[in-house]
């Protein structure tokens, strides 16, 4: 016979898990949890309680019997006694009945306390009582019939048997409080006990702080996951597959963000393809288009009147600005393409704004702007291409908006592992209306004087996605009310990550 755990019970077994659970019923289970442990502590708290206030009930009882059996005792022994004394001297048939009735009333009483009382040394004692009150009835009434009222040798035996029966009721006494301190110390120890037991209790609940911590953590773990790939999504990340372990509703919104991952996946290929496309299709006839625009403004096939070398001169404003929206265009492919996002690669970020500036030659040069850098030595590992899209954007608007033999300071700082990279230009600086908007897509504030060639608004829009998407940010420095001089221009400062001095590359 097989011992082998049968295929059904097994696949059971593999299903099972408590992340498996639903939402509601790992709540429920881990309150049921958390307070199972402390209504387990206040069952046996109150249990010891109700032990502790019986016994100590039963105690007290005790004690208040004894002691009142001893009072009535002694009462009874001194009445008993004087009632003796009194016969003995009267002859009164009346005290002899007193005297009878207060020594069965003892009997009674020694009884009560032989029957009572389990301790064996009390017992002895309160029997040697009885056995002295017996001795006492019966010798007083014949020793009293035979002898004179006044006769030394009645009342000297009797006064001596009464001072024995005081000596064993002192014992008796001092037996029964010996026996209501032990009860009383058995309270005390009892009280202590659980008192001691009601702290030891107390590590329950660092327990169930635990186990709710646990659950805690069972629940808001697929919660964190899901947001960093909602977060991954945000930043256009669309080529991890999303998977999430845990309850059917976490794994529904799994789904669902996967479902959205793929489709959000075909879309952006779609749109990077479609713009690549269009924009190859359109740099063609463009690049013909210029050439003999420029033909025709330089009188290469001849000579033009004023007239024709005016229509010649819009003809290339023309082409130069459908150019510089077709770079914009393939600028904001990049921002498109999530694919270039694990491309990135440890760069010098001088190397960078020393090819964006060379790149900007020509722009520089027809303005006679100098560029004035004290740039440190800062390593950075990003992309490259994303990185370099977003200084060459800050620094055309730096140089479009510079004044004819303008100043534009670029200086690189390391903070925090954080390259901070800061531009500035002496232009017209940017207004309080215009300074919430200019990353808005496609806005354009207003342009620099004597520009011919109208931007795109895709610049900063651009920059400001790219920064997004590599953990980065830029912000405005100075505002233009508040600039003291006409040449103090516009001031960005762009934050990047994951930066390092060059010589810890080195090491």
């Amino acid at each position: 016979m097989s011992n082998s755990t049968p295929p059904l019970i097994k696949a059971a077994n593999n299903s099972f898990s408590i992340r498996s659970l639903s939402i509601k019923s790992l709540t429920l289970l881990g309150f049921g949890l958390v307070a199972l442990p402390l209504v387990i502590a206040l069952i046996f708290g109150a249990s010891q309680v109700d032990t502790l206030a019986k016994k100590s009930a039963s105690a007290i009882t005790n004690i208040t019997k004894a002691m009142d059996s001893q009072q009535l005792l002694k009462s009874s022994q001194i009445k008993m006694e004087r009632s003796a004394a009194q016969y003995l001297v009267l002859r009164d048939p009346a005290l002899a009945e007193s005297y009878r009735e207060q020594s069965q009333q003892i009997l009674l009483l020694t009884k009560e306390l032989t029957t009572t009382s389990q301790d064996k040394k009390l017992q002895q004692w309160v029997i040697a009582y009885t056995q002295a009150v017996n001795a006492l009835m019966t010798d007083i009434m014949p020793a009293a019939e035979k002898k004179s009222p006044t006769d030394s040798t009645i009342i000297k035996p009797i006064q001596a048997k009464f001072n024995a029966l005081t000596s064993i009721y002192e014992q008796i006494s001092q037996r029964s409080n010996e026996l209501n301190t032990q009860h009383i110390t058995r309270i005390k120890q009892a009280a202590q006990a659980t008192r001691d037991i009601m702290f030891q209790s107390l590590v329950i609940i660092p327990i169930s702080l635990l186990i709710a911590a646990i659950f805690v953590f069972l629940i808001t773990s697929p919660l964190k996951v899901l947001t960093t790939n909602i977060f991954r999504l945000q930043q256009g990340d669309f080529d991890r597959e999303i998977k999430v372990t845990g309850s059917p509703e976490i794994q529904e919104i799994a789904q669902a963000l996967e479902n959205m991952r793929m489709r959000l996946q075909a879309l952006e290929l779609q749109k990077s393809s479609f713009i690549r496309h269009i924009s190859h299709e359109l740099k063609t006839p463009l690049a013909a288009i210029r050439e003999g625009t420029e033909l025709l403004y330089d009188n290469s096939v001849g000579e033009l009147n004023a007239e024709q070398q005016e229509i010649s001169q819009i003809i290339k404003n023309s082409v130069f600005r459908l150019q510089k929206h077709i770079e914009d265009l393939l600028d904001f492919n990049i921002v498109l393409d999530s694919t270039s996002l694990q491309d990135s690669e440890s760069m010098e970020i001088n190397d960078v704004v020393y090819q964006v500036i060379a790149d900007r030659k020509l722009d520089i040069k027809r303005k006679k702007l100098k560029i004035n850098n004290s740039l440190s030595e800062i390593s950075l590992f990003s992309n490259r291409k994303q990185v370099a899209v977003i200084i060459d954007n800050i620094l055309s608007n730096a140089i479009k908006y510079s004044p004819n033999d303008g100043t534009i300071n670029i200086s690189s700082a390391l903070v925090n592992n954080q390259m901070q990279l800061f531009i500035s230009d002496q232009g017209i600086g940017i207004s309080s209306e215009h300074q919430e908007k200019i990353f808005d897509a496609f806005y354009q504030g207003p342009p620099p004087e004597q520009s011919v060639i109208k931007g795109s608004g895709l610049g900063l829009t651009i920059v400001k996605e790219l920064l997004l998407r590599l953990n980065g940010s830029i912000e405005l420095l100075n505002e233009q009310e508040n600039k003291k001089s006409d040449n103090e221009g516009t001031k960005i400062k762009i934050t990047l990550p994951r930066a390092f001095h060059q010589e810890e590359q080195n090491q």
